[in-house]
């Protein structure tokens, strides 16, 4: 067991939003001196800088979904971190994230309008692709660094990969997001082995939840999720569980109680998606677990947060956590 083991938030901001308070969500588990990230919201790898780790450090980046807000910091990963120590890891980084959901359907969600896609070609591509198409992009930035400045070829600091779902298990992005499964192993090195389940944030899907087991405790992170019972049971016992959160009676105000089809539309999404103050000290006590720390608030800056009233809800440790906040794994 190290009793420096720890989690760091490096960001705790909720949305595609800038804030002022609060950089884009993104989590590391620091396991001996290695740090596995979790989500590259805006500002992920800056906020690594300050909380004194080089990117050299890094074993592991997991995410959790594929929406902006939590993948807007990628590129910068890649390319700022390849001139901040990257280069100097001692194996490739393994990077995981979901496969392609495939396709989307010819109907909105509300029956209106079908928006045109996005690259009809290829409207939803998994992690890998992104990642690949990220390297395309920036394709005159990298070829000219490597052959003006003698850079390592960052294609080889980084293993890139879908995770795969479990054999036989079939979702419905639009209808069934996140069917009841087991969890199972995505990672394993001498210092963790990380499982994942799906959680429930259609129709973004599949979208994953991570658990960390390691010699000084076990820590969940629960990617964007609504109520779900695959997160229940991923973090059953856990010593840490990082949980998002947003505040229902905001959603409640900031779109007037629903007064037109779009505001009905957004309040649906932000309590079908995400998980509520109430909500959410209550899956900690199903759970059992032993702290519960918030983390990807909604709305990232409130000038009156209603975040501990989660503790009406949970008799463990509450954290309302804060950006470069640590958080030890190991009970005191």
């Amino acid at each position: 067991m190290n009793s420096q083991d720890h989690v760091l938030l490096l960001g705790t901001s909720g949305g595609p939003r800038w804030r002022r308070t609060r950089s884009g969500i993104s989590t590391a588990v620091v396991i001996g001196g290695g740090v596995y990230l979790v989500d590259c919201g805006y500002g992920a790898g800056a906020q690594l800088s300050r909380s004194g780790h080089s990117p050299a450090r890094l074993r592991a980046v997991l995410v959790t979904h594929l929406h902006s807000d939590h993948t807007a910091d990628l590129a910068n990963l890649l390319l700022y971190g390849w001139y901040e120590g990257l280069e100097d890891v001692a194996a490739p980084v393994t990077c995981l994230g979901p496969p392609s959901r495939g396709s989307f359907p010819d109907v909105a969600a509300d029956g209106g309008p079908v928006p045109r896609l996005v690259r009809p070609e290829e409207p939803a591509p998994g992690f890998t692709a992104m990642v690949r198409h990220l390297e395309a992009a920036y394709a005159t930035d990298l070829n000219d660094r490597m052959r003006d400045t003698r850079r390592r070829d960052p294609r080889e600091l980084l293993t890139v990969a879908d995770i795969e779902l479990p054999e036989g298990l079939v979702i419905d992005p639009d209808h069934d997001a996140a069917p009841d499964v087991e969890p199972w192993v995505v990672l394993e090195d001498e210092q963790v082995r990380v499982t994942a389940t799906l959680v429930q944030h259609a129709p973004m899907a599949p979208a994953f939840a991570f658990r960390f087991d390691t010699d000084s405790g076990s820590v969940v992170v629960s990617g964007d999720t609504g109520p779900c019972e695959n997160l229940v049971r991923l973090a059953t016992g856990a010593d840490v569980l990082v949980h998002e959160v947003i505040d229902e009676e905001y959603v409640a105000r900031a779109y007037e109680n629903g007064r037109t089809a779009q505001q009905r539309a957004m309040i649906e999404h932000h309590l079908s998606a995400h998980t509520t103050v109430p909500q959410v000290g209550q899956i900690a006590e199903r759970a059992g677990v032993r702290t519960l720390v918030l983390s990807h608030f909604v709305p990232g800056d409130i000038d009156v947060p209603r975040w501990h009233e989660a503790a009406k809800h949970f008799s463990g440790e509450l954290v309302i956590g804060e950006d470069l906040q640590r958080v030890p794994i190991a009970a005191p």
